[in-house]
């Protein structure tokens, strides 16, 4: 995932950036938001590249914004609706900050129905509900007719900041455990089983779900969070790159530790896809100090959304990169992709 999509104050990243580059969440797009946003939109609370930024008011507010064009838009497990909502809600919560308010802008496409424009909704407020977040305000657009896949939606989100200290990169130390909370790839596998009209069995449902009751509850009970990151584009893999490229540490993870469902598995080595890129939507990493690993696996665990949470691996000192220890006894270096191989999935 890359960092302008989810911290500048301006609603234009994802989908401009998926124009451009064809994808999201690789060496491609980092380029072109480090060459042209970051240079241009240059400023204190842009550059933490984190999930949500940090500003300074009365107390300390945390911002996002972020834009949601999945095809097709209601999926096993979720719709773009409330797609939305959990997204917003999970990247303030990587930023240590409790919801407050959302803002809402609906692009329709010519010759939706009104029928489905109410299901999306009712599934946004219905998340909205359980997160506890009012949606306050919003826009609505609509464009001719084979211009919006049916409809695009995107969220602004105000939290405010609970942590006592940073949450982010710059905060990951050596030595630190890295908390999974949950498998890896239903998301991206529910999009794609869609999409390509596969006929499974059971199908697979989308791991979508709103985790700040769990990330909070880290901070709450005074777990020393150094740094949290939600799974979305690129995966688990791509999150981990953009971690220890800004934090400049080095990261190791066990292929063994890593959770991965069985029929997520299969549909990933089905479209010669590897699970560790694939999108999550409700799932997140916490990186926290050795010593209170079991801990915080323990307070992670009494949430259902984070009831399979696991340490994967271990911050270490040295060059900034991702290793993982395969099955089979093999380190090997967990690279960025080139390019996007599954786009369009949120």
């Amino acid at each position: 995932m890359s960092e302008f999509e989810i911290q500048c104050p301006v609603p234009l990243a994802r989908h401009d950036i998926i124009q451009i580059a064809h994808g999201g969440g690789g060496r491609m797009s980092q380029r072109l938001i480090e060459s042209v946003f970051l240079s241009a939109f240059a400023n204190e609370a842009l550059a933490n590249r984190h999930d949500a930024s940090v500003i300074q008011g009365n107390g300390k507010l945390a911002i996002t914004t972020d834009a949601f064009v999945v095809t097709p838009w209601r999926f096993p497990g979720g719709d773009i609706g409330s797609l939305a909502v959990h997204g917003t809600v999970n990247d303030l919560a990587m930023a240590g900050a409790r919801p407050i308010a959302l803002s809402a802008s609906f692009i329709l496409e010519e010759g939706l129905s009104v029928d489905d424009l109410r299901e999306v909704v009712r599934s946004m407020q219905n998340a909205a509900s359980e997160a506890g977040v009012p949606i306050v305000t919003g826009d609505t657009k609509v464009v001719e007719r084979g211009k919006a896949d049916g409809l695009y939606i995107s969220t602004t989100g105000i939290g405010e900041v609970i942590a006592n200290t940073p949450i982010g990169p710059t905060s990951v130390r050596p030595g630190d455990a890295i908390l999974l909370s949950g498998d890896v790839g239903r998301h991206g596998a529910a999009i794609m089983t869609a999409r390509e009209g596969l006929e499974l069995n059971s199908p697979i449902e989308s791991d979508a779900a709103s985790v700040h009751l769990s990330a909070l509850a880290l901070i709450d009970e005074g777990i020393d969070v150094h740094c949290m990151r939600d799974a979305t584009r690129g995966g688990l893999a791509t999150v981990l790159n953009e971690i220890s490229r800004d934090s400049g540490f080095g990261i190791a993870v066990s292929e063994d530790a890593v959770p991965v469902t069985e029929d997520v598995r299969g549909i990933c080595e089905l479209l010669g896809l590897d699970p560790l890129y694939v999108a999550c939507e409700g799932r997140f990493i916490a990186f926290v100090p050795d010593d209170q690993a079991d801990r915080a696996i323990s307070i992670m665990r009494r949430f259902s959304v984070s009831s399979g949470t696991v340490r994967i691996g271990t911050v270490r000192e040295g060059r900034a990169r991702v290793t993982l220890k395969t099955q089979i006894g093999v380190e090997r270096v967990l690279d960025l992709l080139s390019g996007e191989q599954l786009p369009r999935i949120c």
